[in-house]
């Protein structure tokens, strides 16, 4: 009778911790879907949200990235609502690692990683603070999401991804004599190494030979722009953090030859590229903003999808148009932001 009394005991707890269990669970979903909805609150409990913006490098286009997100944030009525803390990594891989460390033991409410490093070291250091990247090309192939658009985790953004298609047809319309062209890339960035692979395809279709070098830092660069001076007749770089830490050496050695670069962003036009048809980092950083914006009104940020680029433009040097000895007329110009 005892051993009886002993298994309907023992049975009688086994069910009531699989129902303590089970709602517990459904408890914790509710929760959770419940908090997804709340507006972002400073996670001390103080008035000013905290967000913090990281960047590999000083340079140009990241910099005006940073100025429009701000701005943007601004624009959306939370300046006085927010808390910016902003850190540049000076070009150091392992310094994105400690600044993304650091933003997560403050208990950002928000970190904002600029370019596709940043945004891979943010990912890996949390699954809780929402993370909105910016001037990510491939977030995919970057292993950031797995769907553009539903990311269905704590990060989503907005993607710079060129048009490589739209670059390669504007070389051929300003350059039709092109018989090689010639790439330059970090191999290491996912986002230069999957535009390249882009470009390869483009020109592949059209029988185009192409010869390519890749540089680890942007001391090489000089050496890189060098060798491939007498072999190709235009040059294409992408949105290559690397190269565009440097892109001044890049453009005086192909102007030196009378090769035009093509490239990926308005900056390195800025910087003594030739042309593009390329990225309004402006646009880039309201939309980011906006993103921000959304989320701290309390959307889940896995129902955010990716975005891409709201608007392209084409943008030509007419120094540098000079210095190759390309003749644009008047009227082709009037199509291009036209950089001087």
């Amino acid at each position: 009778m005892k051993k009886i009394l002993s298994i309907i005991t023992i049975m009688a707890m086994v069910v009531a911790l699989f129902t303590g269990c089970a709602t517990s669970a459904e408890t914790a979903k509710l929760k959770t879907e419940e908090t997804a909805k709340e507006p972002v609150k400073n996670s001390e409990g103080n008035d000013k949200i905290k967000i913090g913006i990281i960047q590999p490098v000083e340079h140009p286009s990241l910099n005006q990235i940073r100025e429009y997100i701000i701005k943007g944030l601004e624009e959306q009525g939370l300046k006085d609502e927010i808390e910016i803390t902003y850190k540049d990594a000076q070009g150091d891989p392992s310094n994105i690692n400690t600044i993304i460390s650091q933003f997560v033991g403050d208990e950002m409410d928000f970190i904002v990683p600029v370019g596709t490093g940043s945004a891979q070291s943010a990912a890996a250091a949390t699954r809780d603070i929402p993370i909105i990247f910016a001037a990510v090309s491939y977030p995919v192939e970057a292993g950031l999401v797995k769907n553009m658009d539903r990311p269905e985790a704590n990060i989503t953004g907005v993607s710079d991804a060129i048009d490589v298609k739209q670059i390669f047809d504007l070389a051929f319309e300003l350059t039709p004599d092109i018989d090689t062209f010639g790439f330059i890339y970090n191999s290491g960035e996912v986002n230069s190494a999957a535009a390249i692979e882009k470009a390869k395809e483009y020109l592949d279709e059209k029988k185009i030979e192409y010869v390519e070098t890749t540089i680890t830092n942007s001391g090489e660069l000089l050496q890189a722009a060098q060798s491939l001076v007498g072999k190709a007749d235009a040059i294409f770089t992408p949105t290559d953090n690397t190269v565009a830490s440097a892109m001044p050496v890049l453009s005086a050695e192909a102007a030196k030859a009378g090769i035009p670069v093509y490239t990926g962003a308005d900056s390195l036009v800025a910087d003594g590229g030739f042309a593009t048809v390329g990225v309004d980092y402006t646009v880039l950083g309201r939309q980011v903003a906006e993103m921000i914006k959304r989320v701290i009104d309390g959307e889940p940020i896995s129902d955010i999808p990716v975005e891409t680029l709201k608007e392209y433009e084409k943008i030509i040097n007419a120094t540098t148009a000079k210095q190759v000895g390309v003749e644009i007329s008047e009227e082709v110009l009037k199509e291009f932001r036209v950089i001087e």
